[in-house]
């Protein structure tokens, strides 16, 4: 069973609720009724007017929706969501006459919408640009309680298992971040072990990379990542998650247990990591490039993480295929 089937299944069983605030976008109309179709959710919001809703439907041809169809212009809900964000923009000064303008946009909506919780999940980016999404998400939604820094993995659904056996792999930060410090790394390896926990539901054995294993290289970098790694180990202890977290560990020491034994034997991991956290963007993004073109492996993301609630973003080239993925992803992601 690939990754994507063993998804759908869990959100089967979880019955949650998405908005899917692109409503003009006749590719989201579509998925919004094959996520139903397909039992993924219980209930889709889409939003959009009158005029896009309609137009969309006929362009998708669908006959009789399924989704449920929110004209946040028109919304019941529009004047508790201008109070809210008031309150949650006060130290910055925010007007009710701003707010409104704030909540005439479809993204910061939806994000109200998860926020106040009548959906569990969001995911939008068809149409809307990832800075956009970025910007509603932390303003709306903000990060989860310990982790300051939002970041994004990669899902890697490899075509062959690792030497260790493992036929899933977690890749971060591959979207965000440019050059994380070690703080930020440490927020960004917390927060994909929680995707890992969340989407693929296995103990997560997270890798901090670098070109240095346990000493064998002396560089700021190498420090940045040792660091990260210190800082990280703490906070999985003081927010009491079972994971296993080491580094610094170069990717064969992190994948493959018969080099693990020769270069890091003492290594909790022992070769057999699922989580791999890169040094800095370039890399991760790189790496996860490479192990998709020539590895054939299918790489899910970027999905965002770190925030207190789950927003996706998609690319503008999107098929509603792929819409109705990241909304399976989006969904396991709000499972505790």
């Amino acid at each position: 069973m690939g990754i994507l089937e063993s998804l759908t299944e869990k959100c089967k069983k979880a019955r949650k609720k998405i908005v899917l605030p692109e409503g003009h976008d006749p590719r989201v109309v579509s998925a919004a009724e094959k996520i139903l179709q397909r039992n993924i959710a219980t209930d889709v919001f889409v939003i959009g007017t009158d005029e896009e809703i309609k137009k969309s439907i006929e362009a998708a041809k669908i006959k009789s929706p399924s989704f449920k169809i929110i004209n946040h212009l028109k919304s019941p809900n529009m004047e508790d969501f201008i109070k809210i964000f008031c309150e949650i923009r006060k130290k910055k000064n925010m007007t009710a006459e701003l707010a409104a303008e704030y909540m005439k946009n479809r993204l910061f909506f939806g994000a109200m919408m998860l926020r106040q919780n009548i959906c569990d999940g969001m995911v939008a980016g068809s149409i809307a640009s990832t800075p956009d999404m970025l910007r509603a998400a932390f303003t709306v939604i903000g990060t989860k309680e310990g982790i300051r820094t939002g970041s994004s993995c990669f899902v890697m659904d490899l075509a062959k298992e690792t030497i260790a056996g493992n036929k899933t792999l977690i890749y971060a930060d591959c979207g965000v971040n440019p050059a994380p410090d070690s703080e930020q790394l440490a927020d960004i390896a917390i927060a994909s072990a929680m995707s890992c926990r969340s989407i693929v539901g296995i103990k997560p054995k997270v890798a901090f990379l670098s070109f240095s294993t346990k000493g064998s290289a002396q560089h700021e970098n190498v420090e940045k990542v040792i660091k990260a790694t210190q800082i990280a180990q703490e906070k999985a202890r003081e927010m009491n998650l079972d994971v296993l977290i080491d580094g610094e560990l170069q990717a064969d020491a992190a994948l493959v247990p018969s080099v693990a034994m020769k270069k890091c034997p003492q290594s909790p991991i022992k070769g057999e990591a699922n989580v791999l956290i890169f040094p800095d963007l370039g890399a991760g993004n790189i790496a996860y490039k490479l192990t998709e073109r020539l590895a054939g492996a299918a790489a899910y993301g970027p999905i965002l993480q770190g925030l207190a609630k789950p927003v996706n973003d998609l690319s503008r080239g999107c098929s509603d295929e792929d819409i109705v993925g990241v909304a399976a992803i989006t969904i396991c992601q709000s499972i505790e």
